[in-house]
């Protein structure tokens, strides 16, 4: 009787450690069977070069943008129907009804 009382009291001090054992979870978060997943979303801040050329129509959004002291930005009158439009770093001649560019001018 002695050997069986000293065999389930060596079985049941191995055991207790392992019943007392818990999950950790270093991440900080909540262990419920679930996994956590860390998403990194990185933005990039794309700079467009707008290339302007004669022929094509300047976008509404630039034809705000309307020079009127031409002269002292060395430019030439614009003929009848037409303005100087500062667009980025250019000037543009534009058709007032339209929008087509007809000159181009570029600071540098």
């Amino acid at each position: 009787m002695k050997k069986i009382a000293l065999a389930a009291l060596a079985i049941s001090l191995i055991a207790t450690p392992a019943a007392f054992a818990q999950q950790q979870n270093y991440r900080g978060g909540h262990a419920h069977g679930h996994q956590q997943r860390e998403v990194i979303v990185k933005k990039k801040v794309v700079v467009k070069q707008t290339r302007w050329s004669r022929g094509h129509a300047l976008p509404s959004s630039y034809r705000r943008n309307v020079v009127r002291d031409y002269h002292r930005h060395h430019l030439r009158t614009p003929p009848r129907g037409y303005q100087w439009v500062r667009a980025d770093n250019d000037y543009a001649m534009v058709s007032i009804a339209t929008g087509i560019i007809s000159a181009l001018v570029q600071v540098r």
